[in-house]
């Protein structure tokens, strides 16, 4: 099943007969509840969330078996462009975020020695 990230937390869709003789809330009303929830939410604690799913993407594709290079390095600079474009602006997450970013992006660049290397071993290998 899935959930729904707001800022009060994660919200998970009753099943069918859990909600007993009510109707289930029309999606409107849903929408407009969270759009309400986001804007009681400081946007630094917004943009912060959103740099860590940033951050997330960027782990996930490096960890794939191969590596997706392009997508990870993709998400690395947008977090990074984002990062240094709010610089004193998101709050106590601010320090995490940079230290996320510095470690990210040296997992980028030993994945991608690794690659390059495993690629050009396999390449000598053909050839011999």
């Amino acid at each position: 099943m899935s959930s729904l990230w707001t800022p009060s937390g994660e919200h998970f869709p009753e099943k069918e007969g859990d909600g007993g003789d009510q109707p289930p809330p029309a999606p409107q009303v849903e929408i407009d509840e969270i759009r309400r929830q986001l804007a009681s939410t400081p946007a630094e604690i917004v943009m912060a969330n959103h740099c860590y799913g940033i951050f997330e993407l960027a782990t996930i594709y490096l960890s794939q078996t191969p590596p997706m290079l392009f997508e990870a390095r993709l998400a690395i600079d947008g977090l990074g462009s984002i990062l240094d474009g709010l610089k004193g602006r998101l709050g106590e997450a601010e320090p995490s975020l940079v230290e996320g970013l510095s470690q990210v992006r040296l997992a980028y660049v030993q994945v991608e020695g690794y690659e390059r290397a495993a690629a050009e071993s396999a390449a000598n290998a053909d050839q011999n």
